[in-house]
């Protein structure tokens, strides 16, 4: 199973995560969205040192649902190029931003941009709504394996609630793995 994080929010939050997973030895995938990058550019070689993976998770965060193709090209587009020149590589992963849901019209804009598979989930812990660390632990419960787990970083009740998650996980015969070791590569 892989436990996802939407990147952006306090680098020192982000952290915490990335240092209680590496702790667990769990392999994160951390959706990353671009302006955060721009503004945090040691994040992209504080997650890959940790063994963790780098996706792209759209230029600004931007609501996608009903945007236009152009413009959802761009998302991706201006994310992949900025994933480019800070870590090398554009990452294998799309994640529109403010959708569960993929259109056709936003599928065809990430392939445009390189990617051929948007990444969603099937487990949304909710974290971002701040309904503290034990409403977040009993949400990621509902995973099993092969499942993908919706988290956010720059949330202080996600930080909290993840070293009790990981154990959960454990004891339950399930690791968190990179999106690429749970789907392949793309």
């Amino acid at each position: 199973m892989a436990l996802t994080f939407h990147g952006q929010g306090d680098p020192g939050l982000a952290t915490d995560v990335l240092a209680a997973a590496e702790h667990a030895r769990a392999r994160l995938t951390v959706f990353a969205v671009g302006s955060w990058l721009a503004a945090q550019p040691g994040m992209v070689h504080r997650i890959g040192a940790g063994g963790h993976e780098l996706a792209n998770h759209t230029m600004h965060h931007r609501p996608m649902a009903g945007m236009g193709a152009p413009e959802a090209y761009a998302e991706f587009a201006d994310c992949a190029n900025l994933l480019r020149r800070l870590g090398g590589a554009p990452g294998h992963w799309v994640r529109p931003s403010g959708t569960p849901h993929t259109t056709a019209a936003l599928r065809a804009a990430a392939g445009r941009a390189g990617y051929r598979v948007c990444v969603g989930y099937d487990v949304d812990s909710l974290d971002y709504t701040d309904p503290g660390p034990t409403a977040i632990r009993r949400r990621v419960a509902q995973a099993r394996a092969g499942s993908i787990v919706s988290l956010h970083l720059g949330h202080a009740g996600t930080v909290t609630a993840l070293t009790g998650i990981l154990a959960d996980l454990a004891l339950r015969g399930l690791r968190p793995v990179t999106v690429t070791e749970l789907l392949g590569a793309p």
